[in-house]
């Protein structure tokens, strides 16, 4: 039971994190393009912005 509770606590905390992962993967992903990437991720990066705005890695 204790485990269930402290995954329970981790996903509450970090909830935004975990949604706005796909967003940051892809914008990673996007990134790696030579000369385009940095434009052609900022979309991604503003998605993930509007559903974590207090992250901690600002590309």
């Amino acid at each position: 039971m204790k485990p269930l509770m402290l995954i329970a606590l981790c996903l509450s905390l970090g909830g935004c994190g975990v949604v706005a992962a796909p967003c940051r993967v892809g914008s990673g992903a996007l990134k790696a393009v030579p000369l385009v990437g940095h434009v052609a991720a900022a979309p991604t990066d503003a998605c993930a912005d509007v559903i974590d705005p207090d992250s901690v890695s600002k590309s």
